[in-house]
């Protein structure tokens, strides 16, 4: 029976408030527009890096990883997601050598702005708002994640369980609205690394009680999902619907960490308040390594619970480690783990709100009515936008499917690779083919994002249209990492087809 003390209640709500002080805190005094959306370029690299580390980490590792690694029905799980995240790292070296080198020599807030410098205004303002409504899907999804851990806390003490869920996306949605309000960029930065501290410490403690509480310990769980082939990293085979092979993982996995980590605002925005282009390669790069670590981290926490129930079936595999967690873990540390990853995604929701508010301000709001950074108005409307979007994101979250048995984290870098090529693509095309106006720009990336559309719900249309099954069927079994590398692809042919149909423009606009 699931048990969540008083001492935990306590622990709870006493991190809820420290962490909220803590970031209104370190927020206080913003000078200006600057000030609020990139902390005046004044953040040290290692707290960047675990700043990026937590944003992409913090509620959705915690919640789904072990899930992966549990499997969500018998003969399933293992360890094959590591081939992504190795991909990840391949692509944050591009992201170094490539894009941030024009960031930082342009003085520039948002990623876009790289593209109004090549292709214009329109391009900038087009990508932006792709970013907005992809970056508004995905974490709505973050904030439904972190409300089943509190859905599962005060479930039991209300009679109505439809309301529970409801409930607890309310609860996270207002708290993180009044949270983000005043913080601002160096709120989101300094909040994070202690929730990064706070996740970690509780993996390590739920994988030193999961080694107690199976009989054997931890030799004997590793030996049982090895014989069964859980441990399991590295798979060849050839097929596009699997998403953890080698091939999907190194190369699906690297253009995706391009496209979420080089072209979304909201990782772009923390390192562009680094103090140095080098400063900002160094977070970029040591990030890689630190998610690596901590998947490999909550996917043997997977393993752990595997064993523990003999591999039990769960409606859904994102239950399983917290109902762990509110089921054996000491008093207390139940508290300060829940009020973990309900503070850690309020500060990655946070961040999410601020880049969101970043790029509707620099890139909607300032190019029309042609303010100053520096004017207190920006600053003003800048606060007002992460309070709209605040309100937009917890209402998303709220239309979110309960009964979804994919995990979330799943649903969640769907969404983000499925605009993400396009942009990418938008982005390649202006550094690498001078021939390229402003018009390829837009017909490509228009182009990538329509057929994705095709491609993503590719099921969904059959079902609904059998007669279309047949012409969606080459793509309807494509694995999620594929999705930015055909949607760049995309993007690039198209771009570079259509700049044949105009003559060579006589000057191309640099964008390094």
């Amino acid at each position: 029976m699931t048990r969540f003390t008083t001492l935990d209640a306590i622990v709870l709500i006493a991190y809820l408030a420290g962490t909220t002080a803590l970031g209104l805190w370190v927020g206080r005094r913003q000078r200006d527009a600057r000030d609020y959306f990139v902390a005046d370029r004044a953040i040290p690299w290692w707290a960047v890096m675990f700043s990026i580390v937590a944003s992409e980490t913090s509620a959705l590792t915690f919640i789904s990883i072990p899930g992966l690694a549990y499997g969500a029905k018998t003969g399933t799980g293992d360890f094959g997601f590591l081939q992504v995240v190795a991909g990840y790292i391949i692509g944050r070296f591009v992201i170094a050598g490539v894009l941030l080198p024009r960031y930082f020599a342009g003085n520039l807030v948002t990623a876009y702005a790289l593209l109004e410098t090549r292709f214009g205004l329109t391009t900038r303002r087009f990508t932006s708002i792709i970013f907005m409504v992809t970056r508004a899907l995905a974490d709505s999804v973050r904030v439904f994640a972190t409300a089943i851990p509190v859905s599962l806390i005060i479930g039991p003490s209300i009679t109505n369980k439809a309301i529970v869920m409801p409930i607890s996306v309310l609860i996270l949605g207002a708290l993180t609205v009044l949270y983000t309000y005043r913080g601002g960029m160096k709120a989101v930065v300094w909040t994070e690394l202690l929730q990064a501290f706070i996740y970690l410490s509780g993996a390590v403690a739920a994988i030193v009680i999961l080694g107690r509480l199976v009989p054997g310990g931890w030799p004997t769980i590793w030996s049982t999902a090895s014989a069964v082939g859980k441990t399991r990293a590295i798979d060849f085979s050839l097929t596009k619907s699997n998403p953890h092979t080698v091939w999907a993982g190194l190369i699906g996995g690297a253009f995706l960490s391009m496209a979420s980590h080089g072209t979304d605002q909201i990782i772009v925005q923390r390192l562009m308040s680094s103090r140095s282009l080098k400063d900002a390669q160094r977070a970029i790069i040591g990030s890689g390594f630190a998610v690596f670590v901590q998947f490999t981290l909550f996917l043997t926490i997977g393993l752990g619970l595997w064993a523990y129930y003999h591999g039990q079936f769960f409606a859904t595999t994102d239950q399983i480690f917290p109902l762990f967690i509110l089921e054996h873990m000491p008093a207390g540390l139940v508290g300060l783990i829940v009020a973990a990853i309900v503070a850690a995604t309020m500060s990655t929701h946070s961040g999410a709100i601020n880049s969101l508010a970043g790029a509707t301000t620099h890139d909607i709001y300032l190019p029309i009515t042609r303010r100053s950074v520096t004017d207190p108005q920006t600053l003003k409307m800048g606060r007002l936008f992460a309070l709209g979007w605040g309100v937009a994101l917890t209402l998303g979250a709220l239309l979110f499917p309960q009964d979804t048995h994919t995990p979330v984290v799943v649903v969640a870098l769907g969404i983000s690779s499925f605009t993400s090529g396009g942009l990418l693509g938008g982005f390649f095309l202006g550094i690498y083919w001078r021939r390229a106006i402003q018009r390829d720009a837009i017909l490509g990336m228009s182009i990538a994002i329509v057929t994705m559309a095709f491609v993503v719900f590719a099921k969904q249309i059959s079902a609904t249209y059998p007669s279309l099954a047949p012409t969606l069927e080459p793509v309807r079994d494509i694995a999620w990492p594929w999705y930015v590398l055909i949607g760049t692809s995309i993007t690039l042919f198209v771009g570079m087809l259509s700049s044949f149909t105009h003559r060579m423009p006589a000057r191309t606009p640099a964008v390094a």
